[in-house]
């Protein structure tokens, strides 16, 4: 049986992102030295929980240098398991074809209206959801917002790991 997968804010081949620090002044990618070594241990941990015929949807910001990287960039993403969905961040490139020949569908929103949450890449106003009454998002990397109703699927708060459908449920009831 398939299941459901959520990731946001992969940023592969984004080198610089290896040097944003948080308000604290830490790293907040502090785990690899290169690019390279991020993005393939992002794979790595991908394939771990993703099976070939499962589903994810990646809120977004899934690459940069898509123009630059495109032939590299489209071996990284051939290389990932499941049927991938996208929604569109602020940073995809949706003209890409390293993006257009990964992505089966590529949507602004995504509602889950039987589990309660809406999915978007950056944060929606709570009273603008149209399934559910959370949303679940991305954008925003290590830092939370702060009020109940939302569930952050960043990378870098969920051990650059697809997050299950089961898990953001039990999040959902909890927000």
């Amino acid at each position: 049986m398939a299941d459901i997968w959520f990731i946001s804010d992969t940023h592969f081949f984004h080198e610089n992102i290896l040097k944003f620090t948080g308000s604290d002044g830490a790293r907040i990618r502090p785990a690899w030295s290169d690019v390279d070594e991020m993005n393939w241990a992002m794979v790595e941990r991908w394939n771990s929980v993703v099976k070939p015929q499962d589903k994810v949807w990646h809120l977004g910001d899934v690459a940069f240098k898509t123009t630059q990287k495109a032939s590299e960039l489209h071996a990284l993403l051939q290389k990932l398991h499941g049927h991938k969905r996208m929604l569109a961040g602020n940073h995809d490139n949706l003209k890409s074809p390293a993006i257009l020949n990964n992505f089966e569908k590529i949507e602004l929103w995504k509602g889950f209206k039987d589990e309660g949450f809406t999915c978007s890449h950056i944060p929606l106003r709570l009273d603008s959801l149209r399934d559910g009454a959370v949303n679940v998002h991305g954008h925003i990397h290590q830092n939370q917002m702060g009020e109940p109703g939302y569930v952050n699927v960043c990378v870098e708060v969920r051990n650059y790991t697809p997050v299950h459908i089961d898990q953001i449920a039990a999040e959902v009831r909890r927000a």
